[in-house]
């Protein structure tokens, strides 16, 4: 069973940018930063900018901090703290079904012949490893036959 948290909740500062809109920081997560042009792109891309680096913080297998109590973070002049919340069981499954490229060497009268009869090469290679690794593909689960 996945041990990881499904909710995570941190504090975020969203500070007025000299170009209109807001600069989001998370104090807990350094290196989490993004932007928006008014306050419903701002917290789109903060939700967005949290989930992606707690996911990135999980693959790399860096332990996730506790958040700041929200009261005890000051706000910038004209800014503002918020809670931005991530709900990750969706993020993992996106970022696990994402398209990775792969290059291959085949030869020549191969790639011919399959190119004749229209044969999509990362379709092909997609059954050929999930049939060589026994794989059934599941709604938001993959799981390997015995």
């Amino acid at each position: 069973m996945d041990k990881r948290k499904e909710k995570f909740i941190f504090p975020a500062v969203f500070d007025p940018c000299e170009e209109g809109g807001y600069c989001i920081t998370f104090p807990n997560l350094p290196g989490c930063i993004t932007q928006g042009g008014d306050i419903d792109d701002a917290l789109y891309m903060a939700k967005d900018a949290l989930e992606l680096h707690l996911w990135g913080m999980e693959d790399d297998g860096d332990p996730i901090p506790e958040p700041t109590p929200p009261e005890t973070i000051q706000a910038p002049k004209g800014g503002f703290v918020t809670l931005i919340q991530a709900w990750m069981p969706p993020v993992r499954d996106e970022m696990a079904n994402k398209a990775i490229k792969k290059t291959l060497t085949i030869p020549k009268w191969l790639n011919d012949l399959a190119e004749q009869e229209r044969i999509n090469f990362s379709h092909e290679l997609q059954i050929a490893l999930k049939n060589r690794l026994g794989i059934i593909d599941r709604p938001r689960n993959v799981t390997k036959q015995p």
